[in-house]
């Protein structure tokens, strides 16, 4: 077995001393010995360093490294710094991008219309409830910054936020959230989507193709401004000073809205928020200016195991927006709404999913008038309509002054086939207790209308 240097030199050195006592033949002078112990000193140091430096490699290298390992090692090391580097200067770090896309194909009776719909032209058509945010594509970018400062865009061409407006635009959702002294309390500003209800806009976070009546009219759309995001153990508070569905108010306009929501996360399994808009916001009746807007909206979740229930209650008012004028007066009068939506869905098996939700919405005061809405055949919103004149325009019944009330069921199912891949199926029976729907076949108006969706979601 090999001796360690250090020893060796040590029996070295008692060695030639013991050489030197026991041999008088051979004595050296004081002067020799005194060189000879010298060298040998510095050759002990030689040995201590050259063992010192083999331990030092010995721990710096991974066992069972070869040299040429080794040095495969450290030149991966170097181009992962390098990769890093490169990174974070070109501003990749903490950014991520994902999307999705839904082709949709959807048939509605009453606008004897079946086929493909996706990425359609918003300001064409319309948001209704048989389009709404079907049939989009979305790309997400979402940048988080070392101090924590959030910017996230989110782009949708034809069917985003922006769109719906009125702008014609691609965005989506443009915000920043800016830390003020914690993670917990942030300044957010931008544009971005509305946060009310139990339903999301994205079709990835939805269960069904459509939305529910309360989503698509007594919901805004969107709100462009400021406010603070304050997060407080259970409690999720987000409020707003900012424009309602307008990236930019008209002139002569200069109040904004308070927007806010405030979410309670009870357990794993159960929670409610509420929320709420008041303020002066743009009248689609009569060409009127702004007028004062209410609205206010409870919703509440529990999704535990296969089973997931949700529901909501709204309620709304908005000055002068009445469909109908005062039958005396002719001045416009305020238009009221109130709903309940609610949601319920069961796994059968861990891909595969049924659903079902029920709404109703009261608009019977004034002739009815809803969030951004007058009389609408399509939507069935208004009081009872008994066709259109020769001009093309909308003929009231014998009450004007009384607004229709809307139900809706949807009956649907969906798959998912993988983790990125979602197909749904969807039946939605629409009614009213008076007769509001256009069909476009023959120009009657009847009491209620189906439309039959399906649609495929992928994400990334």
């Amino acid at each position: 077995m090999n001796k360690p240097p250090h020893r060796l030199a040590k029996r070295l050195a008692l060695t030639l001393t013991l050489a030197a006592a026991l041999a008088p033949a051979q004595a050296q002078s004081n002067e020799e010995l005194l060189k000879e112990l010298r060298a040998l000193k510095a050759r002990i140091n030689q040995l201590e360093e050259r063992l010192k430096a083999n331990e030092q490699s010995a721990a710096e290298k991974p066992a069972g490294m070869t040299a040429q390992q080794q040095q495969d090692f450290n030149r991966i090391a170097i181009k992962t710094e390098a990769l890093e580097d490169n990174q974070e200067s070109a501003g990749f770090k903490g950014l991520k991008i994902s999307g999705y896309m839904e082709p949709a194909y959807v048939a509605n009776r009453a606008q004897n219309r079946a086929g493909f719909q996706f990425i359609n032209n918003v300001s064409s058509d319309g948001y209704n409830y048989d389009n709404s945010y079907l049939g989009t594509a979305v790309l997400d970018f979402l940048k988080e910054t070392d101090s924590g400062t959030r910017y996230h865009l989110v782009l949708s061409p034809n069917r985003g936020t922006d769109s719906v407006i009125g702008n014609g635009g691609i965005v989506q959702e443009a915000t920043v959230s800016i830390p003020l002294g914690d993670l917990q309390t942030r300044f957010i500003a931008g544009h971005t989507p509305d946060w009310s209800g139990y339903e999301m806009l994205q079709p990835t976070l939805n269960k069904l193709l459509t939305h529910n009546l309360l989503f698509d009219f007594t919901l805004p759309t969107a709100y462009t401004g400021a406010g603070l995001e304050l997060t407080r153990g259970k409690w999720l508070t987000k409020v707003m000073l900012a424009n309602m569905n307008a990236s930019e108010l008209a002139p002569g306009q200069k109040s904004p809205v308070l927007a806010y929501r405030v979410d309670y996360a009870k357990g794993e399994f159960q929670g409610f928020g509420f929320a709420g808009v008041h303020g002066k916001a743009a009248n689609p009746v009569g060409g009127t200016a702004a007028t004062t807007l209410h609205l206010l909206e409870a919703d509440a979740y529990f999704i535990r195991g296969d089973l997931t229930l949700q529901g909501q209650v709204s309620y709304g008012r908005q000055a002068k927006a009445s469909i109908t004028p005062d039958p005396d007066t002719g001045a416009l009068r305020t238009a009221q709404w109130w709903g309940v939506s609610a949601l319920g869905a069961y796994k059968l098996t861990p891909r595969f999913e049924v659903v079902a939700r029920a709404d109703y919405l009261n608009n019977h005061k004034n002739g009815g008038g809803l969030l951004g809405y007058g009389s609408d055949a399509r939507n069935g919103i208004g009081p009872a309509l008994l066709g259109r004149d020769a001009q093309g325009g909308l003929v009231l019944g014998d009450n004007p002054s009384r607004g229709a009330n809307r139900m809706a069921l949807a009956l649907g199912a969906n798959y998912a086939y993988n983790l990125a891949t979602t197909f749904k199926l969807e039946y939605r029976l629409d009614r009213a207790d008076q007769t509001v729907f256009e069909y476009v076949t023959d120009g009657s108006m009847r009491k209620q209308n189906s439309v039959l969706g399906t649609s495929v979601v992928v994400k990334f």
